[in-house]
């Protein structure tokens, strides 16, 4: 029955590329700058910036929490502080929940 199908013979593999074993690190080495540059750089520079927010946080600054919570800061202690909603509500929230510092007098404009 063999003379009814023709054998098919595999061709020899054909030669790697000119510089194809290089070109493999080139391209991992390109992905690992790009995501450095697009994903890891930025990523720490906003850390690094609420680090800094967080840790300068004194009585009486204005913040916005991240729950959209707007008030003045009346006491702060290691990890909490107590921000003054309004005149009657005063909260106890996490440093880390404050997400940007308000310039002074904006709390009496809104």
């Amino acid at each position: 029955m063999n003379f009814f199908i023709s054998a098919a013979y595999a061709e020899t593999a054909a030669g790697a590329p000119p510089g194809g074993e290089y070109m493999q690190f080139v391209l991992l080495a390109g992905f690992l700058v790009i995501f450095y540059l697009m994903i890891w750089r930025p990523q720490a520079k906003r850390a690094k910036e609420h680090r800094n927010l967080v840790s300068g946080l004194q009585k009486g600054d204005e913040v916005v929490t991240s729950g959209g919570i707007a008030g003045k800061v009346t006491k702060v202690t290691d990890d909490f502080l107590v921000l003054e909603a309004s005149d009657t509500v005063e909260l106890k929230i996490q440093k880390s929940a404050v997400i940007a510092a308000l310039p002074k007098g904006t709390l009496k404009a809104i």
